[in-house]
């Protein structure tokens, strides 16, 4: 589909190089004539005065014409034919040239496209095979519940409390698209805050997990004023805690830092898990994209956490970036822009 679309598009941009050059070359070719012609009558040309009779109430008006000899009308016509295959010639080569850049330019404009659209049919495979696993779950849970005879009150709960579990894994699927859709369009309002705000905000919102995962946290945050949008990158560090919690150890240590560098906050969460190999590190914060399936299958989750975190990244001018640590687990980095 692209190919085709790139030769179209590289056939439109020649059309518009040759209707230039065709407008040009006219211009060019009626402006030079003029001007020899003009040059050859004021250097080479005869002049002289005829006597027309008739006008001006039978007075004779002296009129000037212009003769030229045989030699002068061959040198004209060698002119005309040699500027004819001279012009020729730079159209052509022009044109030559015009196709190559044509067709670098065309692939140059659609590649991006092309990226986003083979990202967009990615994603919606993706997505449609994450629906189907709790929605598959849904029914056939009901199915075989609804297959026995007698079932008792305890059962019914069970099959309930299952189904709100599925129920809550499609929430949070579909709150976490709208996410990734809003921070692609919506601008976000920034304000001035200190980061101990969204670290104390961040830490609330995962205690309860750490708290079932016995996870302490080690807080190496340095004081400084950021510029941002508050609750967006709260959610992101919390996004960056959640993944921090989930693929460490239990009774680990979380190790939350921050510092400024180079006219910027450098903001990282740390953990004490496996950290990520050397084939998933690029891909990690792309959308559904779950390395190590063996382990992270353990986990759980749809892998739109790190995707959704580089989305709220780049809507706070921010960059965000992935490293494994020396010793052991994962390091998560993100470079905010200070408050000035």
């Amino acid at each position: 589909m692209f190919k085709s679309a790139r030769v179209k598009l590289t056939l439109f941009y020649l059309a518009i190089l040759v209707a230039f050059c065709l407008t040009l070359t006219f211009s060019f070719r009626v402006l030079f004539e003029h001007e020899y012609m003009r040059s050859n009558t004021a250097q080479r040309g005869e002049v002289r005065q005829l006597f027309v009779k008739g006008y001006n109430f039978g007075f004779g008006v002296p009129q000037p014409y212009v003769t030229f000899n045989d030699a002068q009308d061959d040198e004209a016509s060698l002119v005309r034919s040699h500027l004819n295959h001279e012009l020729l010639a730079i159209n052509l080569a022009a044109l030559a040239i015009g196709g190559i850049l044509a067709y670098w330019f065309a692939g140059r404009t659609l590649d991006p496209i092309e990226a986003a659209h083979r990202a967009q049919a990615r994603f919606a495979a993706d997505a449609s095979h994450e629906l189907r696993t709790p929605l598959t779950n849904l029914k056939l849970e009901n199915e075989v519940f609804l297959r026995q005879k007698h079932f008792s009150e305890p059962e019914a709960r069970e099959l309930i409390t299952s189904n709100l579990e599925e129920v809550q894994r499609l929430e949070d699927l579909s709150a976490n698209l709208l996410a990734l859709t809003q921070y692609g369009s919506t601008p976000l309002k920034f304000t001035s805050f200190e980061v101990r705000k969204i670290v104390d905000g961040a830490l609330k919102h995962v205690h309860k997990l750490a708290e079932a995962k016995r996870v302490g946290f080690k807080n190496e945050v340095a004081e400084q004023t950021i510029f941002g949008n508050h609750d967006s990158l709260e959610q992101l560090l919390a996004i960056l805690l959640d993944n921090a919690i989930k693929y460490g150890p239990a009774k680990g240590t979380v190790t939350i830092g921050g510092k400024l560098e180079d006219g910027h906050y450098l903001l990282w969460v740390q953990d004490e898990g496996l950290g990520v190999s050397a084939h998933d590190l690029p891909h990690i914060f792309d959308r559904l994209y779950r390395g190590d399936k063996a382990r992270s299958s353990k986990i759980g989750g749809y892998g739109l956490g790190l995707s959704l975190a580089r989305a709220i990244a780049t809507a706070n001018n921010a960059d965000i970036r992935a490293e494994n640590t020396p010793h052991a687990g994962a390091c998560l980095i993100v470079r905010l822009p200070i408050a000035k």
